[in-house]
Parts: structure tokens; C-alpha cells; sequence
């Protein structure tokens, strides 16, 4: 456990001060990177009218007790479905109109906040294209979209008014309100076998991504101006306080498909999903998570699948993924942003899945700064020559973070177009340049891995001079039509047991 350390941190006190603080322990899991980092230094000093005298105690083989591998079936005992009252609220009652051209949102919320004001229910959509804007569910709410019915999103933006707090590609700041919301609320699910259209395209939210091939052309205002996305980015750097971070209009900042916050017992259960402008399914510093039996198929940019950012204790199974971006990726904020929260992801079992077109079936990353730990990837089937990688970690010496405890097992690949595992360390370094906030990737198993096409069976690129890439254990696999074998650079402890590449053994590492 050489980057973990509890530092005592005693203050001595401004000679104008006449009180001295108690000292303070606290453990710090990644301290030898964060000790490198001149910013971080600085911003623990920069509010400090004392003296510090920072003592590190370093303990050695306990990482067991601290961020020890919970199991598979630990974490699916303390997870559980929530549960709700069976009073049913049909938004027809509520004035919501069926002929898919009616704006219906008043009417929708409406009867979400009368059946969450009366104790809880379900919230019935019945068949029929209703049109809306904005849906924020409420605690103890089912929000159930019947078979034949399709919630269609508008895509005008005043239609997601007022900004709501979030985070946009792991940075915390005020935005559009994502299509489906909460923010605190417990005990709620999306629900049944209807259809949730965002009806994104290259003639609306997609257009604001800056590339060509999604329908913009020069002239015309998009992410990448500099007052917009890069704008963003400088508010984490300089850590200026959320509250002043409010984007919306004129920021072209797309909103998320489902964007549920600081949530607990949580479903979202059997629906479809297609064209969402941005990440579909979000979940943000939620706990106790289901994800069951949801079909995604958007193709848009950043059109991730399934992206659960900080969360804890999240089960994810009998889904299918077709997406323009990462299938699941997992998350834990970006930068300074993640490194202040410090809130790992945590707890995860994937299992029953299927992936087709995507950047990746299950990633980690990028924006990962508060670590993820503990996750179980188990009988999922990935197959597509639009499907770049099967399992992805991706980070850089800016984000940090410590990925720990992955377990790889029963997986199938048919095709993917460059590797089955894929390690990056310098994960876009060349727009991004480098820092010594080092990331830790350590502790990951694959195992009874059946794939039939790539580029690579394993391709894993760390830092230079770091150890930022161990301990990864492969076993019981079979990689066919391999073009190009491994490739490994600077990584160590890197085994293989009974793995086979193109038929031939491959020797221990």
C-alpha cells in the first residue's frame, strides 16, 4: 500500500490567533501523487492562517482493511429494488395530451408531484406519443412508461429551464436541465417497456459537439468556442465555486438523457432509449442503483450508455448497448473537481449484458480523479467491428486515480476493432499536456475470455518512470484472429495463466 498514508496534520497558531486546533488525522489514499502536486499544495495553504507541521505515518499491508475487494454477492445482498405505494396516477388525468405534438410537461410533473405529495405510486404513461420537456421525478415516484407509449423530448432549449446543479463530462456546474432529473430524492424508478425518444440530431443537439460529420460547419456556435466548453474546464482549474458556474444558453453545453442525483434505491427498469443528445443514462453520487433490462440505441457523439459517476453499490444487468460512445463507463469527476469530492465509485456487478457498436463495452474513465474500486464484469457478450475496445481503462497524469479490484470473468468478444483489454495512462495527453498527479491501475483479472477478432489481446501503456500500471492477472482465455499480439509498455507484474493467443501459449510476464 505504498501511495495510502494517514497524515496528522498539527497546527501551530498565527501569533494573532489564541486558539490552537486539535490536530487532524486523515487518510489520504493517493498522498505521494497529491505530495507532487505543486496546485495542491498550494490549495491547501492558500486558506491556512497557521503553521502546518504534516507528519506521514505510513502503514504497509493493510490495504485489505481499507480498500479490500468486497465479493460479488456482498455487494448484490446490499442492494435492493425499492418499493412503492400501489395508488396509480395517469398523466391523462392531468391534462397530458396523446397526439405527440402537445407539449404535455406541465402536466407529466404535475402528476409526478401530486403522487409523491400523497405518499408515492405509480406514475402511469399510458399509449401514445405525448411530447414534452423536462421530467424531474420525486421521491417514492415509479414513473412508468406503458408499452406503446413514447415520452418524445423537445428539443428546444427553453424547454429545460431553469439550470440545474450537475456534472458535464465529470466537471460540477449548472446546466439544462438533463430530459429526466432528480436531484435527493429516494426510492424512485423509470419504468416499463415504452420508449423514451430524445429525438437528437445532426439539425439540433448534436450539431453543438463541433464536428462536421455530426452536421456543423464553420461559422456556426458549438462546445468548442472559447467562452463554452473551454470555459468550463477553467473553472475547474482555477476552482471558482459551482454556484457562479452557470452555463445554459450560449454555452452549448447538451444536456443528458437521464440524469438522477444524489439519489438512493434506485431503478431504472425494462425501457428503451434512443437518440439522447448527450451521455444517456447518468447516475451522479447515487447509492443502491439498479439498471435492468434498458435497450439503448443512440449513436450520437458522446452518446454513452450507461455512465454511473460516484456511485456505490450498482447493479447493472440484461442490457443491450448500441451507442456512439463508451457502452458503461464508469466515472468519479474530473480533475480538481474529482480530486476535491474524493468520492470513489465503488461496489458495481455487471452481468447478462450485450454490447455492440461503442468505443468501449465496459470502461473505466476518463474522468475517474476519485478512483473506482470493486467491480465484477461477468457473462456479457461484446461483438461488433464498430466496437473499439471490450474492457477500457483510460486516465492521464491531469486526472489521477486509484483503479482498483476489477474482476473480468466469462466474457465474449466476437470482433473489436483494436483490443480486448486496453490500459491507457496518457489518454489524451496531446490536447490535455501532462501533470504528476499519477494514476494507480492495479489488481485487475481477467478471466475465461473467448474472443474471435482485434488488432490487440492486450494493449497497456502507463507513464515513464512510474508505477502506475500493476499487478494485472489474465487466465483461462482465448484470443483468436489476434493481428498483432500484446503490447505492454511500461507496466509490471503482468501474468498469464493458460492463455492462448492464435492457438499459442503465452509465457509468463
Amino acid at each position: 500500500m505504498e501511495d495510502s498514508q494517514l497524515v496528522l496534520l498539527i497546527f501551530y497558531p498565527d501569533p494573532e490567533l489564541h486558539v490552537l486546533p486539535a490536530p487532524v488525522g486523515v487518510y489520504l489514499p493517493n498522498f505521494n501523487a497529491m505530495m507532487k502536486n505543486k496546485r495542491t499544495i498550494a490549495a491547501w495553504n492558500q486558506p491556512m492562517r497557521w503553521v502546518l507541521l504534516i507528519t506521514v505515518m505510513v502503514f504497509t499491508g493493510c490495504s485489505n482493511a481499507q480498500n479490500g475487494t468486497i465479493s460479488a454477492e456482498s455487494i448484490l445482498k446490499q442492494i435492493e429494488a425499492p418499493e412503492f405505494s400501489e395508488k396509480t396516477y395517469n398523466i391523462l388525468d392531468f391534462g397530458a395530451i396523446n397526439d405527440g405534438l402537445t407539449l404535455s410537461t406541465m402536466a407529466i410533473n404535475k402528476a409526478i408531484e401530486t403522487c409523491h405529495m400523497n405518499g408515492g405510486g405509480k406514475v402511469i404513461v399510458p399509449k401514445g406519443i405525448f411530447y414534452t420537456g423536462a421530467i424531474h421525478l420525486r421521491s417514492n415516484v415509479n414513473l412508468h412508461v406503458s408499452e406503446g407509449a413514447v415520452l418524445s423530448f423537445s428539443t428546444e432549449t427553453k424547454d429545460y429551464l431553469p439550470l440545474v446543479y450537475t456534472r458535464w463530462e465529470g466537471i460540477d456546474c449548472y446546466n439544462y436541465s438533463p430530459l429526466i432529473y432528480a436531484h435527493g430524492q429516494t426510492n424512485i424508478a423509470l419504468s416499463g417497456k415504452g420508449v423514451l425518444q430524445g429525438n437528437a440530431t445532426n439539425d439540433n443537439w448534436w450539431i453543438w459537439k463541433g464536428k462536421t460529420e455530426f452536421g456543423w460547419n464553420e461559422g456556426h456556435p458549438s462546445q468548442l468556442m472559447d467562452h463554452a466548453r473551454p470555459a468550463l474546464d477553467d473553472y475547474n482549474a482555477r476552482e471558482v465555486p459551482v454556484e457562479e458556474r452557470k452555463m445554459g444558453d450560449g454555452y452549448y453545453l447538451r444536456p443528458q438523457f437521464v440524469n438522477f442525483v444524489k439519489c438512493t434505491n434506485v431503478l431504472i427498469e425494462d425501457v428503451t432509449i434512443e437518440n439522447s443528445p448527450f451521455w444517456v443514462i447518468h447516475p451522479l453520487l447515487c447509492e443502491n442503483l439498479i439498471v435492468r433490462g434498458v435497450h439503448i440505441n443512440s449513436l450520437g457523439p458522446n452518446n454513452d450508455g450507461c455512465d454511473p459517476e460516484s456511485c456505490k453499490n450498482v447493479l447493472i444487468e440484461d442490457c443491450f448497448f448500441n451507442t456512439g460512445d463508451d457502452c458503461i463507463a464508469i466515472k468519479s469527476g474530473r480533475n480538481r473537481d474529482g480530486i476535491r469530492a474524493n468520492i470513489p465509485s465503488e461496489n458495481f456487478v455487471i452481468r447478462n449484458c450485450s454490447m455492440k457498436n461503442g468505443h468501449g463495452g465496459v470502461v473505466m474513465g476518463s474522468e475517474i480523479s476519485g478512483g473506482v474500486r470493486n467491480v465484477y464484469v461477468e457473462n456479457c457478450i461484446m461483438d461488433s467491428p464498430e466496437l473499439d475496445r471490450a474492457i477500457r481503462i483510460k486516465t492521464n497524469s491531469n486526472r489521477g486515480g486509484v483503479v482498483e479490484n476489477i474482476y473480468i470473468d466469462r466474457v465474449k468478444i466476437g470482433q473489436v476493432s483494436e483490443a480486448v483489454l486496453r490500459i491507457n495512462c496518457q489518454y489524451d495527453i496531446k490536447k490535455e499536456g501532462t501533470d504528476t498527479l499519477y494514476p494507480v491501475i492495479r489488481n485487475i483479472h481477467l478471466s475465461n475470455i473467448e474472443s474471435q477478432q482485434s488488432k490487440y489481446a492486450v494493449l497497456l501503456q502507463g507513464i515513464e518512470n512510474q508505477q502506475c500500471i500493476y499487478d494485472i492477472h489474465i487466465s483461462h482465455s482465448n484470443f483468436n484472429g489476434v493481428e498483432k499480439g500484446n503490447s505492454i509498455a511500461d507496466a509490471t507484474n503482468i501474468t498469464f495463466d493458460q492463455v492462448f493467443i492464435n492457438d499459442e501459449a503465452i509465457n509468463q510476464q
